[in-house]
């Protein structure tokens, strides 16, 4: 494979869908996107293309402006259409990372460059689980009309209950108000007007309402409810503190975000606030299958509530407390987390790949490739099944599954071009070519690291 060349192709096709470009052509309205009389055919790569099927040699995608317009091997490429040379190479759908946050606090430098990165690796559309939504929403702004080089992002505003919020994070994203008295951040109770809070939540132009700690679980059915009757989405703690993993559930959210704490639904008594230090009852799993786990998943299944699992979180704060002895003990160790997300995969529960942290900013790839790397060596997943983690499953968790997420006509240009093979192994998402982003192209070779002035703890 001559990657010389197809650099050169796609230096065609970048230039011919920059910013100027489209300038010179009249400012399309969509400048986030490549110009939607642009046409791109990448001619004879493998296609891996989202759905856990295995991978399609050979293919080619014709790309019109920001969207596919047909898939299939031997396309022609209509009249003035560019072409790219992509034999040799895999495309998959463009990655999602499901659980991430962007503004806590804001520090909006920081954030453009760590969605550079992002993007520059392949992903292009995150999930961001509750910030500072005023400067959230202008990260987002910015990354979709293509001002900076980033994922699209997709938000939540955050409800728990009013003792969560002498959370010092939830000071620092209220500042200049008052936590729990913010559209984005709301203190519920049994007296809350909940058509109105979840109104005010979705004015701030979020995607799902996130449950976070310290409600009950009759609150947390009653946001859902409402959230629901308005069109909106709900992502959820697995445990809300002392709603319980099988009242989050029955409450019939959208996602279920962290594995380790599901297994609070074996202990004799749910913690009563997030705050508790209380850890799980993780001894109780014994050898197997655990029934209780097994029927807790079951019910996951029936509901279609995906589980956004966040293993590395826990390979993280396993190493970082066994270092220092310092701060809030595990509430489980890793080793569960990979169990009860395997349990959790073979049960037939869709698993999302979220992250919720980043790599150093001196590393070249984001902390996603960790994460699915994690998900296939430790907890067991297929390859194909994580990379469907990162991309179908991650468009559900957006409620965005009819525009991303797969390869397929009608849906945004979000691809992944990469050298090696990540059906065999996930870390050949590692040797990403070229990413498309709504028919904008960004080659690898074009990334510029984040920078210590950039990336530094302030």
């Amino acid at each position: 494979m001559r990657i010389g060349g197809i650099v050169a192709a796609l230096a065609i096709v970048a230039a011919s869908s920059s910013l100027g470009a489209a300038a010179a052509q009249g400012a399309p309205e969509d400048r986030g996107s490549a110009p939607k009389d642009k046409v791109v055919l990448y001619r004879g790569a493998t296609l891996i293309d989202g759905t856990g099927a295995a991978p399609r040699p050979g293919v080619s995608i014709l790309v019109e402006g920001p969207v596919i317009r047909a898939v299939g091997p031997g396309l022609a490429a209509p009249a003035g259409a560019e072409v790219v040379d992509a034999a040799g190479l895999y495309v998959v759908p463009g990655l999602i990372d499901s659980h991430v946050h962007m503004a806590t606090p804001p520090e909006p430098a920081k954030a453009e460059a760590l969605m550079r990165r992002q993007l520059y690796a392949g992903i292009t559309a995150v999930r961001d689980m509750a910030d500072d939504t005023r400067s959230i929403a202008e990260l987002q702004r910015r990354a979709r009309v293509g001002e900076i080089p980033a994922p699209d992002v997709y938000f939540a505003a955050l409800m728990a209950g009013p003792s969560f919020f002498d959370d010092p994070r939830t000071i620092a994203v209220s500042q200049g108000d008052t936590p729990g008295k913010v559209p984005w951040m709301q203190a519920i109770t049994d007296e809350t007007d909940m058509p109105l809070a979840v109104a005010q939540a979705r004015g701030t132009y979020a995607t799902a309402i996130k449950i976070y700690a310290n409600l009950p679980g009759r609150l947390v059915k009653k946001i859902t409810e409402e959230a629901h009757r308005q069109g909106v989405r709900v992502w959820a703690h697995s445990a809300v503190f002392p709603a319980s993993p099988s009242e989050v559930i029955a409450a019939g959210v959208d996602v279920s975000s962290h594995v380790c704490p599901m297994a609070y639904e074996l202990n004799d008594a749910m913690p009563p606030t997030y705050q508790d230090p209380t850890p799980t009852a993780e001894a109780r799993l014994g050898e197997g299958d655990h029934p209780v786990m097994g029927g807790l998943f079951d019910r996951m299944k029936a509901g279609g509530v995906i589980l956004d699992a966040t293993v590395r979180v826990y390979e993280e704060h396993e190493k970082a407390y066994a270092k220092t002895r310092k701060g809030r003990p595990p509430r489980c160790s890793a080793a569960t987390a990979y169990r009860l997300t395997n349990l959790a995969f073979r049960r037939g529960v869709e698993i999302s790949a979220g992250t919720d942290g980043e790599t150093p900013w001196t590393d070249p790839w984001p902390s996603l490739h960790e994460e699915l790397e994690l998900l296939q060596d430790r907890a067991g997943l297929p390859p194909l099944q994580v990379i469907r983690a990162a991309t179908l499953t991650g468009a559900r968790t957006l409620g965005r599954e009819a525009e991303m997420g797969t390869v397929e006509p009608g849906k945004l240009a979000n691809l992944v071009f990469v050298s090696q093979d990540p059906s065999r192994d996930v870390r050949a998402l590692r040797s990403v070519a070229f990413t498309v982003k709504r028919g904008r192209v960004f080659p690898r070779t074009e990334y510029r690291p984040i920078t210590e002035a950039e990336g530094a703890d302030r």
